[in-house]
């Protein structure tokens, strides 16, 4: 339970913080918050790095920079924090933000594992008192498309979901893993599935409801990291869909897609990091008539998937005092997915959903201390690779990344 009395937002500005000064802060939080600036001021910045975040304050017209967490929570008592770190800091920093009495919206992954999440929502306030909550950023459930389709896929009109597959193939080189953090259990909790696949897989799953089983296979196949560099998956859904989850860092041909096959029409959604209304395609079975057909097509204004898009809904649920969405049970979902994807790859077993809990070595860490997969206990190595690694640096690659920049 949070430690202050609920803040009452309904009639003033809301006094917003950001935890880590990387990328993704810059490129994302930042212009988010800054959009919502008749509704939020942003009023001081964390980072341990304090040319960092000064140098971010500075440009972002911020006027506290920070290095002290602890003391800028309790001398700016912002009301909403943004948490851009990486995910080995996210409980430890959303636990210090909610007990403060702030709402947090955090960066994906949520945390490294089931435990760390439970501990998250532990420190959260009731839906009597209002909050505050810890939303997990996921903005891909957010678009005009995926709300259009989600309605369609609620309402009926498209028949039972059948067949689905769901697709995270993207490249990432040598250069992008020498970067200390990544590819490595313990900082960035665990590999494509984790830090790549999260955003497809939680749209799949705002779409189709509750698994029920997942079957999974994981490879080390290039890179020399301690996780795995590609997953495959085999997902039963509570209503009786059959899925297909692939997550890859070696496709050069890099696409994000999610298919969904129902009985009256085939949803597809084909992108890479983002995606407006025209990367939605429905397509009806014969026979359907043309006006449903066309009501089908109808996504309304287009309202891209982004930070923006989320923050939006996230400042009217703080306002209104209740849970917002991909909080709690709804943030979890996903994580659970990932852990039960890793569960069943490391022990070659069918694992159902729920039966990660206290006790099981994979509700603690992803690896589950798995033989060839765990770091070892004695040096703290990574295993050796399944496959020596083939590739070559690329010139091209991008940059190192800063401490405190999310992986993707």
């Amino acid at each position: 339970m949070f430690a202050t009395s609920p803040r009452n937002l309904t009639d003033r500005r809301i006094r917003a913080a950001v935890i880590g000064t990387g990328q993704i802060a810059k490129g994302a939080h930042l212009p988010a918050l800054r959009t919502l600036g008749d509704e939020i001021d942003i009023v001081a910045a964390f980072d341990i790095d304090e040319e960092a975040v000064r140098a971010f304050c500075a440009d972002g017209d911020i006027p506290h920079p920070y290095t002290d967490l602890a003391r800028m929570l309790d001398e700016q008592r912002p009301d909403l924090v943004s948490i851009c770190t990486p995910p080995v800091f996210h409980r430890e920093q959303t636990v210090a933000a909610l007990r403060s009495g702030a709402w947090v919206w955090c960066e994906k992954p949520p945390c490294p594992s089931l435990a760390e999440f439970d501990a998250i929502e532990a420190a959260e306030g009731t839906e009597a008192d209002g909050g505050p909550f810890a939303a997990i950023v996921f903005q891909h459930r957010f678009g005009s498309g995926a709300d259009h389709v989600r309605s369609l896929l609620a309402e009926g009109s498209l028949g039972r979901p059948l067949v689905a597959h769901c697709q995270t193939t993207w490249y990432r080189d040598t250069d992008y893993y020498a970067v200390p953090w990544r590819g490595r259990w313990a900082s960035e909790g665990g590999g494509p599935a984790m830090g790549h696949g999260i955003h497809q897989m939680d749209l799949l799953l705002d779409l189709l409801g509750p698994w029920s089983e997942v079957r999974a296979m994981t490879g080390r196949l290039v890179h020399d990291v301690e996780t795995e560099d590609v997953s495959t998956a085999l997902v039963r859904f509570d209503g009786g869909a059959l899925a297909t989850v692939v997550n890859s860092v070696l496709s050069p041909d890099e696409v994000s897609r999610i298919r969904i096959d129902c009985e009256r029409a085939t949803v597809e959604l084909t992108h890479l990091y983002g995606y407006g209304n025209d990367d939605w395609r429905i397509t009806p079975a014969p026979g359907t008539a043309t006006a449903e057909a066309a009501r089908w097509q109808d996504m309304g204004e287009n309202v891209p998937s982004s930070h923006l898009a989320q923050l939006r809904g996230l400042v009217t649920d703080m306002r209104a005092g209740r849970r917002p969405r991909s909080s709690g049970a709804d943030g979890r979902k996903s994580l659970e997915l990932i852990t039960a994807l890793y569960k069943s790859a490391f022990t070659d077993t069918t694992v159902r959903a729920g039966e990660i809990g206290p006790g099981d070595p994979f509700h603690t860490v992803l690896h589950g201390g798995a033989p060839g997969w765990a770091p070892d206990a004695a040096t703290g190595d990574a295993p050796v690779p399944a496959q020596a690694p083939t590739a070559t640096p690329d010139p091209t690659a991008e940059p190192a990344a800063p401490a405190t920049e999310i992986p993707a």
